[in-house]
This record gives C-alpha cells, sequence and structure tokens, in this order.
C-alpha cells in the first residue's frame, strides 16, 4: 500500500515538472539583481538625503535650544542684578530728603565747635547726630571727601573757581560748599565745591 502511494506521488510531481514551463534560472537571478540595484540606488539616494535633512534639523534645534538656554540664563542675571539694585537702592529718596538734615547738623556743630563761639551744642544732640552718623552709614550712605582732591567733574559741581593759594591747588578743590554722598557707591547728590585755578 506503501508502495502505491509512492508511486503516485511520483507520478504527480513528473506530471507537475513536464507541464511546468522551461526557465532559465541564470537569467532570473541577473534581472533580479539589476531590479534590486535600481532599486537600491534610488532607495540609499533617498535616505541619504532623508538623513542629511534630519542632521540639518537637528542642528538647528539644537542651536535654537542653546540660544534660548543663554537667554533665560541672562534673564535670571539680569532679574538678580535689578532685584539687588533695587534693594541697595529702596532707600535713595528718604536719605536724598534726609540730607539737609544732615547738612543743618553739621552746620550746628561746626560753629559751635569754633572757637570763642557762644553756641553749645548739648551732649545729647551730639549723641543722637552721632547715632544718627552711624545708623546712615550702616545703610550705605558715605560723604564724599572733596577738600584738596583733584576737581572731578562726574563726582563734584562746581559753584565757581578762585585763584589758587599755590600751584599745587590748581584744578583741585579748595572748599566744599556742600557735601556729596554716597549710596552703595552711587551718587545721590553731587558735592557743590570752590576750585582753584
Amino acid at each position: 500500500m506503501f508502495k502505491k502511494l509512492k508511486d503516485k506521488m511520483a507520478k504527480k510531481k513528473n506530471k507537475q515538472a513536464e507541464e511546468a514551463p522551461e526557465v532559465d534560472v541564470q537569467d532570473q537571478v541577473e534581472e533580479t539583481t539589476e531590479n534590486t540595484e535600481e532599486v537600491g540606488e534610488d532607495q540609499l539616494n533617498e535616505e541619504q538625503s532623508e538623513m542629511a535633512q534630519l542632521k540639518q534639523d537637528k542642528a538647528d534645534l539644537n542651536d535654537k535650544y542653546l540660544r534660548l538656554l543663554a537667554e533665560f540664563d541672562n534673564y535670571k542675571k539680569r532679574t538678580v542684578r535689578e532685584k539687588m539694585d533695587l534693594l541697595n537702592n529702596a532707600a535713595k529718596d528718604t536719605l536724598s530728603k534726609l540730607l539737609p538734615v544732615i547738612d543743618d547738623f553739621d552746620r550746628a556743630k561746626k560753629i559751635s565747635d569754633d572757637e570763642g563761639s557762644e553756641e553749645v551744642f548739648p551732649d545729647g544732640v551730639n549723641m543722637v547726630f552721632n547715632k544718627l552718623q552711624t545708623t546712615l552709614e550702616n545703610l550705605g550712605l558715605a560723604a564724599m571727601e572733596t577738600n584738596g582732591e583733584v576737581f572731578d567733574p562726574e563726582m563734584h559741581e562746581a559753584v565757581t573757581e578762585i585763584p589758587a593759594p599755590n600751584d599745587d591747588m590748581k584744578g583741585k578743590i579748595i572748599d566744599t560748599i556742600e557735601k556729596g554722598f554716597l549710596l552703595n557707591e552711587k551718587i545721590i547728590r553731587h558735592a557743590k565745591v570752590v576750585v582753584g585755578k
């Protein structure tokens, strides 16, 4: 029985082989290779251009990211700097309005310290004045030292010029009419001075 089955299958194979057209295998391989090469080159060129475009897009996005990051970093630094300036100079208006009071205290003290003056600067008032000066210095207020310094138009305001007592005082400040003040090293009032010529 197995033998009959084998013979039947063999006959079927032979019949199919006879009915199948003869095809040259070599021609089929060459044709497939040519098609593959054409498709492969086109596809390779397409993939290379796509890869180049992706690399360019990546570079552009990376550049935008770095610029945005730098801009944000600059924004943070600028904001912190502005906030610090605001805190350091928050009292500028108040202290500017106190400067005439300080000038009056200075004049009263100077008059009472002159020899032969009948004016007396009481010890209690002197203590209050010293405490006020210390408090203002702690807030960053500092008086400019001007007498004998070289005249600087950015720091000083020349009220008048007088002949210098000697050649060394030419272009220098001879007298201070009104003190100048700095708040945290920024000018809040220029010194009014007399300059030697």
